[in-house]
């Protein structure tokens, strides 16, 4: 189908406001087909590196005999947190995908984000089950919750979403950081560093290649890409924690008590090295000013 007969038939089966909506995500999903070679340029050098130097194997690579037993406990009940929140890898893709289809570069990576993010799951989940820190059987129920419950997008347009994943893989890779270094700290365990290592490069390819396609819309239509970055720094959560993880009340608090993100950290690390890095302004980022109309 193309483009205009699939934006006449809006007007026959949507109200004005999905309409509206709809015609959004269309004209950002196509994006010009310059810009669209350059996106897809950015991927597969995102993806030849990393074919060359930054794929690990999870059987191989991770020191599994040298995991800790009597690690602090604080450190696992985080590290299964984390492996929730990678558990929800299905809905991170089913939803996305249809969104970007239509640009091969940004479906691509997608589907290699999701095979890298797989693997976080697994490792995490391994190592907690070697380690003894939890049984077969706490994983498993673990599993069937996290699995009850849905996760959906938190922005509804293609440069909504992609401010928002360049944004949750940095303050991913900040809180997988700051994991590893308390690990350290607590008394050290060689398998989980190393899995937090690995982990840790991986978030950190995710958001700078996030962080090129979000340049290159901040430079094709800058207005329309700080108003989506806007809200996402503005109104940030990390996925699943506050509203769908079991004792999601609990978990907040270990991260915080552990001192891997919070209040203060995220200003630090993730608003003011982004706008930073981006070379957004403060008052990019407050938007334009509305005039109050006076009562007459």
């Amino acid at each position: 189908m193309n483009n205009r007969l699939s934006i006449s038939l809006l007007h026959e089966a949507f109200s004005p406001l999905e309409q509206k909506k709809a015609l959004v995500q269309a004209v950002e999903t196509i994006a010009p087909p310059e810009l669209e070679k350059e996106l897809w340029r950015i991927y597969r050098e995102f993806f030849d590196l990393a074919e060359k130097k930054r794929r690990w194997r999870i059987r191989e690579d991770i020191p599994w005999n040298d995991c800790n037993p009597n690690l602090n406990p604080a450190i696992g009940d985080v590290v299964e947190t984390f492996c929730c929140i990678e558990l929800y890898l299905p809905d991170y893709i089913s939803k996305i995908l249809p969104v970007v289809r239509q640009s091969k570069g940004r479906a691509w990576f997608y589907a290699n984000w999701g095979y890298e993010e797989s693997k976080h799951s697994l490792v995490l989940g391994d190592w907690l089950l070697r380690s003894g820190t939890r049984t077969e059987e706490h994983m498993a129920d673990v599993e069937s919750k996290v699995f009850a419950r849905e996760w959906n997008l938190p922005h509804d347009t293609p440069l909504g979403m992609l401010a928002y994943a360049m944004v949750q893989e940095h303050a991913t890779f900040v809180n997988y950081r700051n994991l590893r270094q308390r690990t350290i700290e607590l008394g050290g365990d060689p398998a989980l560093e190393t899995i937090l290592s690995y982990v840790s490069i991986d978030e950190a390819a995710h958001f700078g290649l996030f962080r090129q396609l979000f340049e290159l819309f901040l430079k094709h239509d800058r207005d329309s890409a700080v108003a989506a970055l806007r809200p996402v720094l503005n109104q940030f959560q990390m996925p699943a924690i506050h509203d769908l993880l079991d004792e999601n009340t609990r978990r907040i608090s270990e991260v915080r008590d552990l001192g891997l993100f919070n209040e203060e950290i995220f200003f630090r690390d993730i608003y003011v090295y982004l706008t930073n890095a981006l070379d957004i302004s403060r008052a990019e980022m407050r938007g334009p000013k509305i005039k109050k109309s006076l009562a007459v």
